[in-house]
């Protein structure tokens, strides 16, 4: 009765887990639209002798599937996400994408075999088991509202004592794991501010309210928010992506502006004021050119918090079972993440796995065309998932 057990049977089983991963990589499916990947999800954990699996819960194709040990003692959650994203791969691998313009080019199908591969090992070695593991096969993490947040709504966390996500890395080097302390994503949103100004001849502009004026004095302005307006020691990002304005011809002064862009942040007060200043500075702006605003404001996923108790858990295994030179901490990126969901209502935390290896060209950052991993970290990420798992229930 011991992890090494577990590790001996998960290994017997590469050829298996390998093969699963490269089947979903041939078949990804976008946010929302992955019926026949929670299918394969399924099919494989009925295979494995798991009876209580619950299909479509939550906004869409989502699983919770439950292994109940043999003995009482906690529950314990793990989450793997499995859609992909609409991106033509141009990555130079045998099992590329057989569905045109969609890709696994996050790792999605990665995290899912793995868990995959973990559940088998468990169901076999159930009977060992002090207290329960709840599978969280989850969609839409790329696309918001997300799967993650419908989830927990439709009770995936219901008797789930700690919740630990994983997440493969084309920037961590193969063979190590990374970790955040307390914050491990960014709140992240979206916003279109649509100017509605007064168009006319451009010899003429006094008789005109120049929407595309009006936006770059809003742009201008709302810049200052982030510089003068937010504690410098707290992390907040505010981006213009695009602007749309006007049409092609010199001579006519644009009527209309549209401004697209988002917010990112930590700290959730910051959230909220960027977004209470965003329309604020935008409707004073439009307001002092005698033009008119309307905000699509689209609240994404909150930040990330890791529970502390829980990451000092998680690096002890960390280190116990990679060694401490392969284990390192990870600076808060400001990218967005759903599995922030689940842990808005249990302990536990979000760690990495190293997929990257220059020697095979798997550098290149994730939502790339040319995306791919070192598959030594689809193993890796179940070893990890398992040594959690020993820790809390053996």
């Amino acid at each position: 009765m011991s992890l090494q057990e577990w590790i001996k049977t998960l290994e017997e089983n590469r050829e298996e887990t390998l093969s699963n991963r490269r089947y979903l990589h041939e078949h990804p499916e976008l946010s929302f639209e992955e019926k026949e990947t929670s299918a394969f999800i399924r099919n494989q954990l009925q295979s494995y002798g798991i009876e209580d699996i619950r299909t479509n819960v939550g906004n869409g194709y989502g699983l919770v599937a439950t292994i109940h040990g043999e003995y009482p003692g906690p529950t314990i959650a793990l989450r793997a996400d499995f859609d992909a994203l609409k991106i033509t791969e141009e990555a130079d691998v045998s099992f590329a994408s057989k569905n045109t313009g969609v890709m696994h080019a996050c790792g999605h199908d990665v995290h899912t075999a793995a868990l995959l591969s973990v559940a088998k090992v468990l169901q076999q070695f159930r009977s060992q088991l002090k207290g329960s593991v709840v599978l969280l096969h989850q969609n839409a993490e790329e696309v918001v509202p997300g799967g993650a947040k419908s989830m927990v709504e439709a009770g995936a966390l219901d008797g789930v004592d700690y919740v630990f996500g994983i997440h493969v890395s084309s920037g961590l080097p193969a063979g190590k794991v990374g970790y955040c302390v307390n914050y491990g994503s960014a709140g992240s949103d979206s916003f279109v501010i649509h100017i509605q100004g007064k168009g006319g001849h451009a010899a003429r502009p006094h008789q005109t309210h120049d929407a595309i004026i009006i936006a770059s004095q809003i742009i201008t302005n709302l810049q200052t928010i982030v510089s003068r307006k937010v504690d410098p020691v707290q992390p907040a990002v505010l981006t213009f992506a695009s602007v749309d304005a006007g049409g092609e011809a010199a001579n006519v002064i644009a009527d209309r502006a549209d401004i697209y862009g988002t917010i990112r942040t930590l700290n959730d007060s910051v959230r909220k004021f960027m977004k209470k200043q965003l329309y604020r500075y935008s409707e004073i702006t439009a307001e002092g050119q005698e033009g008119e605003v309307a905000i699509d404001f689209i609240d994404g996923y909150p930040s990330i918090i890791n529970t502390p108790e829980e990451v000092d858990l998680l690096v002890g295994v960390l280190h116990d079972y990679f060694g401490k030179e392969n284990v390192v901490e990870i600076p808060v990126g400001l990218g967005g993440e759903d599995f922030a969901y689940y842990l808005k209502e249990k302990p536990g935390a979000f760690f990495y796995v190293g997929g990257e290896n220059e020697a095979i060209k798997a550098n290149y950052p994730h939502h790339h065309p040319m995306f791919k991993l070192d598959e030594q970290c689809l193993y890796q990420s179940g070893e990890a998932f398992l040594a959690l798992v020993a820790k809390y229930l053996l």
